[in-house]
């Protein structure tokens, strides 16, 4: 047995508890971690909430970021071994339902193609905090086929994954120019990372930004809005309004892959991509449902992170 947290029916934090479940069995492709640190996401909440009209067995264990160590691997695992300390999201679906076994629990198991070895000098929180706002910036890159010397406009920089797109598009990308939004009282964190314009949101709208964008990256959901800003020939992916502005392309990350963290490594070992953690975390593992709040809050100032578990 081992200790988790979880939920048996839909609702408010108020569903979760803290108990013991079985420690997950392994298939055939897949490895026994010992969870160090998880981090929260809003499809997190939004499971427990309603289930994105998804069909949920329970008890559900929530959450898919995570970093921690190997202790066991199942017949035809070769990529990883015991003791491998390693991280990812396991938040796959699988003929159309979320994976439900997932990291706010002392272990997890996973598909060894949905992890990578911790880069060695992230901490294991930082490690955690990273998968799937990381991958999810990575997709939208790449869905609109970004390269080198051209414009972005990003919506939303301080928040999971608008802090590490504005990092990709100035380290990764090499983007010619980099704007972002943000709330007055986090427009110094944002600048921090790199835009070589921040816009205040409270003070500035849309239609008074005298700049058109060769892409557009609504990490916030307001296409609806934002899309003044693209060019005539540009590019608008929104990861948040269902369905975006029709000039928008909604992208998901539906099938997390480790090979995608692998080609972000070099980038994270030298310190150009870095992990942008909550000034509230890390929270303990007893504080899960304090960490919901805050997540649920909208206050969230990069990803919130549980450590130790």
């Amino acid at each position: 047995m081992m200790k988790a947290w979880f939920y048996k029916e839909h609702g408010s934090v108020n569903v979760l508890q803290f108990g013991e479940i079985e420690v997950p069995s392994l298939g055939p492709g897949q490895v026994l971690i010992k969870v160090r640190a998880a981090a929260l996401n809003p499809v997190d909440f939004k499971l427990r909430q309603h289930g994105l009209r998804q069909n949920i067995a329970f008890p559900a264990v929530p959450g898919g970021d995570f970093a921690g160590v190997v202790v066991d691997v199942g017949d035809g695992v070769s990529k990883f071994e015991k003791g491998d300390e390693v991280y990812g999201d396991i938040l796959e679906s699988s003929e159309g339902n979320p994976r439900l076994l997932g990291t706010l629990a002392e272990y997890t198991a996973a598909a060894e193609h949905l992890l990578a070895l911790k880069p060695s000098n992230l901490s294991f929180e930082e490690a955690a905090s990273l998968p799937l706002a990381l991958l999810t910036a990575l997709l939208a890159f790449d869905t609109v086929d970004f390269h080198k010397g051209q414009s972005v406009f990003i919506v939303g920089g301080a928040g999971g994954v608008g802090s590490l797109a504005i990092q990709l598009a100035k380290n990764v990308f090499e983007a010619s120019r980099i704007v972002s939004t943000c709330s007055t009282g986090k427009a110094e964190f944002v600048k921090s990372l790199g835009p070589d314009l921040v816009v205040d949101y409270t003070k500035q709208s849309y239609e008074q930004v005298d700049e058109k964008f060769d892409f557009v990256f609504d990490t916030i959901g307001e296409s609806s809005k934002s899309h003044v800003v693209a060019k005539e020939e540009g590019k608008i992916v929104d990861i948040a309004s269902f369905p975006p502005h029709p000039r928008a392309v909604n992208v998901r990350l539906m099938h997390p892959h480790g090979r995608n963290l692998e080609r972000l490594s070099e980038y994270l070992e030298s310190g150009k991509l870095k992990a942008v953690i909550d000034p509230k975390s890390p929270y303990a593992f007893s504080d899960v449902v304090e960490a919901f709040k805050h997540l649920e809050s909208g206050r969230a100032r990069g990803k919130i992170v549980i450590s130790p578990i």
